[in-house]
């Protein structure tokens, strides 16, 4: 699992084009609501080592959360193939996280 955000980020077209499970996941490093989901985050990734995380400094001005409509964060979009197949924003509990990894691992 990655622990930081990223302060460059990757094309949209790159990410449409990533295969397999990935997580992309827009925030800061400096927002409560980030910080304070990172426990959750890191228990749903703990069964499933093999997904891509990708972790994205957002903010006015960046494409790739822009792309995603990303209004609040942390916002983790779930995708298989570069396809969105689930969402998850500002995560209250593990379940929720889970359900959505199932959809793509």
């Amino acid at each position: 699992m990655e622990t930081t955000y990223a302060t460059t980020e990757p094309a949209r077209t790159e990410v449409d084009a990533l295969a397999g499970p990935t997580v992309l996941e827009f925030g800061t490093g400096w927002c409560g609501w980030c910080r304070a989901a990172q426990p959750l985050i890191a228990g749903a990734f703990a069964s499933h080592p093999d997904v891509r995380h990708i972790k994205v400094e957002d903010g006015p001005g960046r494409p790739l959360g822009r792309s995603f409509r990303v209004k609040l964060w942390p916002t983790l979009v779930f995708l298989k193939d570069g396809q969105e197949v689930a969402r998850v924003t500002r995560p209250s509990n593990l379940d929720e996280l889970r359900d959505a990894m199932m959809k793509i691992a």
